[in-house]
């Protein structure tokens, strides 16, 4: 099996197992904090075992860097890292809000740039973003790209979930200038539908976000067409290190970043 249908069979397989519990009473419970620092729900823990239990059926030789399990090396030899958020939107998967998902992606080396897989399932209802290097991005079937024209309403995506007074003080050209901003708390499904032409920019300066968070969306968005930033406006690349916290900011085209950071920027 090549990576990207290994990545699309397990997406499938957590999609199976955790549909009907989102929103559920099991779907909670405490489980102390995970590697990637945040509180493991029961959810978290079914989906994260979904994959290394089919990881190691298949006999796939990797290191999974995951957001609750941490690294689990399941191969003293292997082709590479999975790095895993088997729910990205927790917050909303206990609560019943249909907008959370799994992200999955493959890396050669231990580096976003290395990345050469991604796939992104939005767990309330099965639609599958997924991406190989060089080979375009797709949902489902179809081929998606970047909404690359003049929009009639400009969507701006923002992340500002415990975003510091200076943060938001920063910010405020954005909001006051551009009145369609929307957050709905789960990047990795905010940056698939950004890249499917859902929205015309997407901005995360909050340096909290995890490499798991992004590392299937980062190749999503470049296979789409999208611009992928650091917060100095260079291209976005980083180590696999749970240590690492990255701001991003993915953009359809040049010009609606400089219209959207014109204030900013100044």
């Amino acid at each position: 099996m090549e990576v990207i249908d290994i990545l699309r069979e397990v997406s499938k397989k957590i999609y199976e197992n955790v549909k009907d519990l989102a929103g559920t009473e099991d779907a909670a419970g405490d489980f102390g904090r995970g590697a990637g620092g945040d509180i493991s729900r029961n959810i978290d823990i079914v989906a994260e075992k979904t994959v290394l239990d089919y990881l190691k059926e298949i006999n796939f030789e990797c290191v999974v860097l995951g957001e609750e399990c941490g690294r689990v090396e399941l191969s003293k030899n292997p082709k590479g890292f999975v790095i895993m958020d088997a729910i990205d939107g927790s917050a909303n998967a206990v609560r019943g809000v249909p907008f959370f998902c799994s992200s999955l992606a493959f890396a050669t080396e231990n580096r976003l740039s290395s990345i050469t897989d991604g796939v992104i399932t939005n767990l309330s209802n099965g639609e599958m973003y997924w991406a190989s290097k060089e080979k375009g991005a797709f949902l489902n079937q179809s081929k998606i790209r970047v909404h690359d024209k003049d929009p009639i309403y400009k969507i701006v995506g923002i992340n500002t979930s415990g975003a510091t007074p200076e943060l938001m003080k920063k910010l405020h050209p954005i909001f006051e200038q551009h009145n369609h901003t929307r957050h709905f708390g789960a990047n990795a499904l905010e940056m698939a539908m950004f890249a499917r032409g859902l929205m015309d920019i997407f901005i995360d300066l909050r340096k909290k976000i995890r490499i798991q968070d992004i590392a299937a969306g980062y190749l999503i968005v470049k296979e789409a067409g999208g611009l992928l930033l650091d917060e100095n406006f260079d291209s976005l690349d980083a180590d696999l290190s749970y240590d690492t916290r990255v701001s991003f900011i993915a953009a359809a085209n040049q010009t609606i970043l400089d219209d959207v950071f014109s204030e900013i920027r100044k």
